[in-house]
């Protein structure tokens, strides 16, 4: 029953496996926990300068004459090119692994921000934001790879390691656009090119890294375990992972994108006061994402997938009707209870599939995003049509759509 798989990465014609192993032979292949720490941390600096983009909306929006629909094609164009590319770039390493990817793809983040801090048309800004969406698809993938390889076999705590640099990255850009590019302008954000430069930096010495960890010979096909799913009802439950995603990602996209202007519109707060709200439900987020992990490697992670998802539903109804302070204790609720479950939704789902491990990486992280991105845009145009409050409403009641969880199989015990 605890037989390890081996660890392999095909040749150039068969998928990449990234299988389970043995601390012992983790240990032995590399400074795992050094590797972990150096892949959060650059998807810390990644995600810092995603979520600057969103952070910059109310000084784009006021000095363009944009309105909501317009802001929302801006999060479209970022979160839509990440989403159509994760999925390629995913495909294309299970089959041939690109150690030093990850750093080329951070010039494209380094480029889009460069431009965005000259844009002066509303066309040249959504093709920063789409240049920055790019060096996400090509990070995201391979760094949760590299991720899994550096686990000794405690894949949730890896995956949470790794979304936690992710998460607090994410709640560093409304601190960050608060404290320089509120007072300094547009132009501030060219500054923010030294992180991305940064980020390469890091990048390329865990490409160094990553490069001997690729075996070059083909290995022997991972033998299915006897109590393993059937292809159906693994088909199923990716489904069912999708749309718990779909749930979660769109609710906290809602907040990401909209929750400045909603706290501006309703309580009369100023912009950087908005701001550092948005950083504490971000940075609530952060700590969710990191303990979500650990839990689902002891008590599996269908069990956290049910609590995380449905367990920020009676919060996420109270906020509309919430003053300014309870809504912001509301929040930090929101954030900690529903971000737990994404690296038990990520980890569940490359147990199902793991001899399409890149694939389907990039699938649910760029279902993530792309969810985010169409959901910013249409909230958008909903927004326009009614109000930023009648949106918060409607969207009180995405974590219901967690009991899609009891269509999840019980997967083998070593898998989990």
């Amino acid at each position: 029953m605890n037989k390890p798989v081996v660890v392999s990465e095909e040749t150039l014609t068969e998928p990449v496996v990234v299988a389970d192993v043995t601390p012992a032979a983790a240990k032995a292949a590399g400074p795992a926990y050094i590797v972990l720490a150096g892949i959060s941390f650059s998807h810390f600096l990644n995600d810092t300068m995603q979520s600057l983009i969103a952070s910059v909306y109310p000084i784009l929006k006021d000095t363009y004459a944009l309105d909501f629909a317009q802001i929302g094609m801006i999060t479209l164009a970022f979160q839509f090119t990440a989403s159509l590319l994760q999925p390629v770039v995913g495909h294309y390493t299970d089959k041939k692994a690109q150690p030093y990817s990850l750093a080329i793809g951070m010039a494209s983040t380094f480029f889009g921000l460069l431009l965005l801090s000259a844009a002066h048309q509303y066309l040249v800004i959504l093709v920063a934001a789409a240049l920055v969406g790019l060096g996400s698809a090509v990070f995201h993938p391979e760094s949760a790879r590299i991720a899994r390889l550096a686990s000794g076999g405690r894949y949730g705590f890896a995956q949470s390691v790794f979304q936690l640099g992710g998460s607090f990255g994410t709640s560093m850009g409304p601190v960050l656009a608060a404290l320089i590019v509120v007072p300094f302008g547009q132009g501030s954000i060219a500054w923010f090119s030294s992180i991305a430069f940064l980020a390469i930096l890091v990048l390329w010495r865990i490409g160094r890294w990553y490069a001997p960890q690729i075996k070059a010979k083909k290995t022997a096909t991972v033998q299915a375990h006897p109590d393993a799913p059937s292809s159906r009802r693994v088909a199923v439950a990716l489904l069912v992972l999708v749309a718990l995603l779909f749930s979660k990602q769109l609710y906290v996209s809602s907040l990401s994108s909209y929750y400045i202007f909603y706290l501006i519109d309703r309580f009369g707060v100023s912009t950087q006061a908005a701001q550092i709200y948005l950083f504490i439900f971000l940075a609530a987020n952060a700590v969710g994402a990191f303990v979500g992990g650990p839990l689902g490697d002891r008590f599996g992670r269908k069990i956290v997938i049910w609590i995380s998802i449905l367990g920020a539903l009676p919060f996420t109804l109270a906020l509309p009707y919430a003053g300014l302070v309870a809504s912001a204790v509301l929040s930090v609720a929101i954030g900690l209870i529903i971000s737990s479950t994404t690296s038990s939704i990520i980890v569940f789902a490359q147990e199902l599939v793991p001899h399409r491990f890149g694939m389907i990486s990039g699938v649910f992280f760029g279902v993530a995003f792309g969810i985010g991105g169409l959901g910013a845009a249409v909230l958008g145009e909903l927004a326009d049509h009614t109000s930023i409050e009648f949106v918060y409403q409607v969207c009180a009641w995405l974590p219901a759509i967690g009991l899609l969880a009891v269509f999840l199989p019980k997967l083998p015990r070593h898998v989990r």
